[in-house]
């Protein structure tokens, strides 16, 4: 596909406008797998999942299954699940603990750090010349564990994880920092939610970065009254009180919604519940205040690591990854986290709650499969596919260096407090999905490193 094709025929940043053939092509599916997942950093799971040695937890990099574990020595690692010899899964299991990896077709065998170790009648059919060093399991290239978050990538020429965020850490860091504000302090609730929607893998990932313009799917669901104050779909007195703003990091496809308080704002009181709960969450806001300063009055909202990983920082603290498995079909999981140190009974109250609103059982959450469901079949025709998406929301009015009541915010930030919604964020992931796919190497991707930075922006007249 040529430049004129990704930027201007399907991405033309200029109009604001998507052609519905990124999300229902066939051919741009495949080649989604090489140029984008191939070569991102992705979300592969917890720590906390595997704390003692040959703990394991099968997972994905796009369509790639890996096995996240930890080996004898303690060390973590992510291996390809599929054995050198003919590619059949050698773990078949979600998680456990075990010694070794055995292949179920022809028995061969890896230890807990990916090393060859079972080769049946070596000495027989292999007259023992086989070079068992050179057929270990293949392993990712680049392996982070950032606060307990694990991340992968193939490429071993992509920027490290710390890099790729750049200054996206701070509202990353939003969803893996305990409640109170501590570094990392967090574990998985329980285990995986996982389910299948007949879409795009991009109608989630563009949806999660930033899509404030829907909220008239979630009118049953807020009258309803979900929340653990019984109003709404989650307790919004802090929210009332804020500044609302979407924030984009151009030149690295991340992007997230945040709500400021304002300077001096008392803590409005959250989890209404019981007293236990409450008088919890009260202690960890305050915490969080005296640790972080004049950052502790952001409070986080829906965002997405690029490319596919969803980002969900409180009411309900998630992180959702949106698996690729077609062009027309998404596997979606969802981890679900709590403080380690909370009492058992906040995070039974909080089990609950996220179970409310989350996942396929999720009141909230099931209004969104539907519109991804009906959308995608929606555009597959020969006739709709002549009509592209409009994306033109708040266009121009992008802001860097943003500052409300003393407070800076890193990024490129819409506030939109009183226009309600913008696709800011969400043109922001199809830029850096149309330089994925346009780019041959890493030396094009990394534009921060050159200063480049316009990518095509147009700003509104003065």
């Amino acid at each position: 596909m040529t430049e004129a094709g990704y930027r201007t025929g399907l991405v033309d940043l200029a109009k604001g406008q998507i052609s519905r053939e990124i999300f229902v092509n066939d051919e741009i599916y495949v080649q989604e797998q090489e140029r984008l997942f191939a070569r991102a950093w992705l979300f592969v799971g917890h720590e906390s999942q595997i704390p003692n040695p040959g703990d394991f937890f099968v997972s994905c990099m796009g369509e790639e299954g890996v096995i996240l574990c930890r080996d004898r020595a303690g060390q973590i690692h992510v291996f390809l699940n599929s054995c050198r010899h003919r590619g059949m899964k050698v773990c078949r299991y979600d998680e456990g603990n075990t010694p070794v990896f055995t292949c179920p077709y022809h028995g061969w065998s890896y230890s807990t750090d990916g090393k060859l170790v079972g080769v049946p009648y070596f000495r027989e059919a292999y007259h023992g010349a086989l070079d068992r060093s050179q057929w270990g399991l293949v392993e990712v290239v680049q392996l982070c564990n950032y606060k307990g978050a694990l991340w992968a990538t193939w490429d071993p020429t992509a920027p490290s994880f710390h890099e790729y965020l750049g200054d996206f850490a701070r509202y990353l860091d939003l969803s893996l920092d305990s409640w109170d504000g501590g570094d990392g302090g967090i574990e998985v609730l329980g285990g995986i939610q996982k389910w299948i929607i007949p879409c795009n893998w991009k109608f989630p990932a563009e949806n999660f970065s930033g899509d404030s313009y829907h909220n008239i799917s979630h009118r049953s669901v807020d009258l309803v009254g979900i929340g653990p104050s019984g109003s709404g779909r989650r307790d919004t007195r802090e929210r009332e009180l804020a500044r609302r703003l979407q924030v984009s990091f151009y030149e690295r496809g991340h992007q997230t919604g945040v709500y400021v308080l304002p300077s001096g704002q008392p803590i409005p009181l959250a989890y209404a519940h019981s007293p236990v709960v409450s008088e919890y969450f009260a202690h960890c806001e305050e915490q969080r205040r005296r640790r972080q300063g004049e950052w502790g009055r952001v409070i986080g909202s829906p965002g997405e690591v690029f490319p596919n990983i969803a980002l969900h920082p409180r009411q309900p603290r998630t992180i959702a990854v949106w698996h690729p498995r077609g062009a027309h079909k998404t596997e979606c999981w969802r981890w679900y986290f709590v403080d380690k140190a909370a009492p058992q009974q906040v995070k039974d109250f909080l089990r609950d709650y996220y179970i409310r609103y989350s996942g396929p059982a999720g009141l909230t959450e099931q209004d969104d499969m539907e519109n991804w469901n009906y959308a995608h079949a929606a555009s597959r025709g020969v006739i709709a596919r002549r009509y592209p998406y409009s994306y033109e929301q708040g266009q121009g009015y992008e802001r860097d260096n943003y500052e409300f009541d003393g407070l800076r915010l890193p990024g490129t930030v819409m506030d939109i407090t009183e226009a309600k919604s913008s696709e800011h964020n969400l043109r922001n992931l199809y830029r850096r999905w149309a330089e994925f796919m346009e780019a041959e190497s890493w030396d094009e991707l990394a534009t921060w490193r050159r200063g480049d930075q316009n990518h095509g922006i147009v700003r509104a007249a003065e």
